[in-house]
C-alpha cells in the first residue's frame, strides 16, 4: 500500500468531545517553527516577563534568550550540528533548558536522561544514541569516569546546580559539595559549564538556519511495548502542538502566570507541560532541582505557583505536610494529577485541603505517555467528570479497541487505549520493529499509537483509565519495567531466576520487590548483599528493589508461566534449598 492509498482511505474520526471546543480550536495548524523559535517569539512579546524561577532567582525572557544564544555559539564551535544527539543529564536547573534550546537552535537533538542514572544506564544511552557530547551534573563524575574515555566521546561539560544561584548561595553550595563528591578533572575531554560559557561569549556568530516543525528535537525514554528501554524521538511539532492544546484547555492561564516544575526534565510531562508550554505562553517555569515532600507546603508559600501538575503521591505529601500555619493557596488556578490513578477518597481529601486554604482550585486528572509527548487528555475547569482523566486535547483523538481484532469498542466498554495525534513520536530510534508495533495504520487510514493501557470512554468523550496491560510498576510517578530489573539481577552469577513485582508503598504508591532463585552452591545473607550492590551499580536508585526474597522456586500458573499474582501476595521469609 502506498502512502497515497493511505491518504485516500482516511475517514473522518468520531469525536464526541468536540462539543467542548470551538471550530477554531479543532482546526489549529501547527506553524512551521522550532521550540527555539517559539521561545524567541515569547521573548519578543514579553521581554521583561520572568521566564525561569530557580531557588529564589528570577531570569526574564530577554536574559534567557541571550544565554541560549551564547550557549548555541559555544555548541557550534564544538562542532555540534543538525541531527547530532547531545545527552543532557541534569536536574531541573536553568542550564538544562538553556542547553536544550541552544541545541534546538542548531537543529541538534537533546537526549534528556535521568541525572541519577546508574553507570551502565549512562553508558547504554550514550552508545544507543551515538551521542558524542555529554552535559552532566558534576556530582555524577564517579558514574562515568571508568568508561567515558573508551567510547569515543568528544566533549563532556560538567554543570553545578550552584552555577545559576546568586553569588552567596552559589558559594555556599559549592563549599557544601567540596568534600562530598570526587571532583572531575579538566583536560581536552572535560570542561566546566562556566569555562564553556565564558569561551562561548567570545565565539564567532554563525549564520542561523531556521529549523521547522518536522525537525527531530528531543529524545525521551520509554519502555515501549516490550518493557525494554526505548529512545523516543520527538519532533518540534509535538511541543508546539502540545503548547497550543494546553493553552486552549487551561484558558485562565495568562502571560505572567507560573507553573511549578516538580516533574523532571527527562519526563515528557515535566519537559512539555511544565517547562516548554509556560515558556511558549509568556509564563514562567519554577524549576525544582530536588523535591522535598515533607516541605511541600513551604515550597508553595515561597513560589506561589499558578499551575501545579504532579502525580497523586505528591499531592498526598502536600496535605500531610504541616510546616506552614495559615497557608494561603488563593493564587492557585489549576491543579492536575497524572501518571497514576487518583483514588476518589484522595481526590476529595485534596479538594477539601485546597478549600480550607482559600483556594477555589479543584484537582483534575490528565493522561498521557512519552510516545505522544505526555499529555493526551486533560480535565479542566467545568470540563470534568470525577474519576475521568478528561477529554482529548484539541486535535487529539482517542478510541478504545479490542486488542485482538483492533475493532473499536462501544462507549463504556473497557479495552486498549489508542491515540491519534499530531504530537505522536517520530518513532523509536533505530528500532523499526518496535516502532511498527507501537504505531499502526488502522482501517480508517490513520496512524494510531497502541498504548498498552486499559480504559473506556463515555458518550461525552471522557476517558476513564483502568490500569496497565503491560507489567509495569509506577513508583513516585516513574515508570519501572520489571523485565529490566530482572535482566540485571539475573546477570549476577549467583542468580538462576528472578521475578519482580510491584508491592504497595505508603508514599511511593508502589515499589519493586524481587523474588530470586539461586544457583546451586549459593546461599546466605552475603549473597543478598552482593545482589543489592549489583543493583546499585546497574540500576537507577528508584528501580532498586525495596526487598529481595530468596525462594526455592517461583510459583507457576497452569500454563507454566510465573504466577505474578501469587508473588504480589507473598509476604514470607527467605527459603533456601
Amino acid at each position: 500500500m502506498s502512502i497515497f492509498d493511505i491518504f485516500r482511505r482516511k475517514k473522518k474520526l468520531d469525536a464526541p468531545w468536540a462539543k467542548y471546543y470551538t471550530e477554531e480550536d479543532l482546526s489549529y495548524t501547527i506553524p512551521n517553527i522550532s521550540m527555539y523559535e517559539q521561545v524567541r517569539i515569547s521573548t519578543k512579546n514579553y521581554p521583561k516577563n520572568v521566564a525561569i524561577q530557580y531557588m529564589g532567582r528570577k531570569i526574564n525572557y530577554q536574559t534567557l534568550l541571550k544565554k541560549i544564544d551564547i550557549a548555541a555559539k559555544g555548541f557550534n564551535k564544538l562542532g555540534i550540528k543538525k541531527g547530532d544527539i547531545v545527552t543532557i543529564l541534569l536536574p531541573n536547573i536553568p542550564e538544562a533548558l538553556i542547553s536544550l534550546y541552544a541545541l534546538n537552535k542548531l537543529g541538534a537533538i537533546a537526549n534528556m536522561t535521568h541525572p541519577l542514572s546508574a553507570e551502565e544506564e549512562i553508558r547504554e544511552t550514550l552508545l544507543s544514541t551515538d551521542s558524542k557530547y555529554l552535559i552532566i551534573y558534576d556530582a555524577r563524575y564517579d558514574k562515568i569516569k571508568d568508561f567515558i574515555k573508551t567510547i569515543g566521546m568528544k566533549k563532556v561539560i560538567f554543570v553545578s546546580p550552584g552555577n545559576s544561584l546568586n553569588i552567596i548561595k552559589g558559594t555556599i553550595y559549592d563549599l557544601s559539595q567540596t568534600f562530598k563528591f570526587k571532583h572531575h578533572p579538566i583536560d581536552r575531554l572535560y570542561t566546566s559549564w562556566n569555562s564553556f560559557f565564558f569561551k562561548a561569549r567570545f565565539s564567532k556568530n554563525f549564520i542561523r538556519k531556521k529549523y521547522g516543525r518536522n525537525t527531530p528535537a528531543v529524545i525521551l525514554h520509554s519502555g515501549g511495548t516490550s518493557g525494554k528501554a526505548k529512545n523516543v524521538v520527538i519532533q518540534n511539532r509535538a511541543f508546539i502542538f502540545a503548547a497550543k492544546g494546553e493553552e486552549i484547555d487551561l484558558i485562565r492561564l495568562t502571560p505572567g502566570d507560573s507553573a511549578l516544575a516538580i516533574m523532571p526534565n527527562f519526563h515528557g510531562f515535566g519537559l512539555s507541560v511544565l517547562m516548554h508550554t509556560p515558556l511558549a505562553l509568556g509564563c514562567s517555569t519554577i524549576l525544582v532541582p530536588r523535591f522535598n515532600a515533607k516541605k511541600f507546603d513551604t515550597l508553595f508559600k515561597k513560589t506561589r505557583p499558578t499551575c501545579v501538575l504532579g502525580v497523586p503521591t505528591l499531592f498526598e505529601a502536600l496535605i500531610n505536610s504541616n510546616n506552614e500555619k495559615n497557608l494561603d493557596l488563593s493564587f492557585l488556578k489549576y491543579v492536575i494529577s497524572g501518571g497514576d490513578l487518583l483514588p476518589k477518597a484522595l481526590e476529595d481529601k485534596i479538594n477539601n485541603y485546597f478549600k480550607a486554604h482559600n483556594s477555589s482550585a479543584k484537582i483534575t486528572q490528565g493522561y498521557g505517555l512519552s510516545e505522544a509527548l505526555a499529555c493526551v487528555t486533560m480535565a479542566h475547569d467545568d470540563v470534568n467528570k470525577s474519576g475521568s482523566v478528561g477529554i482529548p486535547l484539541a486535535g487529539n483523538h482517542v478510541k478504545i479497541i479490542d486488542q485482538s481484532t483492533r475493532k473499536t469498542l462501544p462507549y463504556g466498554e473497557v479495552g486498549e487505549i489508542v491515540v491519534h495525534s499530531k504530537a505522536l513520536m517520530l518513532g523509536y530510534l533505530n528500532d523499526e520493529s518496535e516502532t511498527n508495533e507501537a504505531l499502526q495504520i488502522h482501517d480508517d487510514g490513520h496512524i494510531w499509537l497502541h498504548t498498552g493501557d486499559l480504559g473506556y470512554m463515555d458518550e461525552d468523550g471522557f476517558l476513564f483509565y483502568k490500569g496497565r496491560i503491560k507489567r509495569m510498576i509506577i513508583t513516585s510517578g516513574y515508570n519501572v519495567y520489571p523485565s529490566h530489573i530482572e535482566q540485571v539481577i539475573e546477570s549476577h552469577p549467583a542468580v538462576l531466576q528472578c521475578s519482580v513485582v510491584g508491592v504497595p508503598h505508603p508514599y511511593k504508591q508502589e515499589v519493586p520487590k524481587a523474588f530470586v532463585v539461586l544457583n546451586d552452591g549459593f546461599q546466605g545473607l552475603f549473597i543478598k548483599k552482593e545482589i543489592k550492590e549489583h543493583c546499585k551499580k546497574n540500576l537507577a536508585k528508584y528501580m532498586i528493589p525495596k526487598e529481595i526474597v530468596i525462594r526455592k522456586k517461583l510459583p507457576k500458573t497452569k500454563l507454566g508461566k510465573v504466577d505474578f499474582n501469587k508473588l504480589k501476595n507473598d509476604t514470607g521469609e527467605d527459603v533456601y534449598e
